[in-house]
């Protein structure tokens, strides 16, 4: 996984000063079968036979979740900002180090694996997993490709957070 890591870009002071975004654009660019596959591999292939789809995170994580669901035989579900999705819809407010906002998803059913690109605090991913739950879902796996470490061995009821790439 070094070599993944190798091409993410450390982007300091962005969206705001003190903050150092990691930009996966030329992981992305680049390798992009490669990560993909590295995300896939978080979970063992008798896991992935419960799964029906693959929920993302508005944005990066819809790379990601839509590219996995494709790879595995599995629908997507999109996890969005608020506004972008046609009613009827369940929002969840979260929070995280810079700010807050809303997710929104459409109701449905089925067992999820949620994915995201980068775990922080954990905020957008616990406030998605439970939005999740609300939609009608259940919540069997999260994933991420990259954790920080800012929040050591996070876990939402009980389930890690699967991660790639870890700082």
């Amino acid at each position: 996984m070094n070599t993944l890591r190798s091409f993410i870009r450390d982007v300091p002071d962005f969206p705001q000063p003190g903050i150092v975004f990691r930009d996966i654009t030329p992981l992305l660019r680049d390798h992009f079968g490669a990560t993909v596959d590295a995300l896939g591999e978080v979970l063992p292939a008798a896991r992935w036979r419960e799964i029906d789809a693959v929920a993302g995170i508005e944005s990066r994580g819809f790379i990601l979740a839509a590219a996995l669901a494709a790879r595995h035989g599995k629908g997507f579900v999109p996890i969005r900002k608020k506004g972008k999705l046609p009613p009827p819809v369940v929002e969840r407010t979260y929070s995280l180090e810079y700010g807050s906002g809303v997710l929104e998803m459409q109701r449905g059913s089925g067992t999820l694996l949620l994915i995201d690109d980068v775990l922080a605090t954990g905020g957008t991913l616990r406030a998605a997993a439970d939005l999740c739950l609300d939609a009608g879902h259940v919540v069997a796996e999260l994933a991420v490709l990259i954790d920080l470490n800012l929040v050591p061995d996070l876990r939402w009821r009980e389930l890690p957070v699967h991660a790639v790439i870890r700082y």
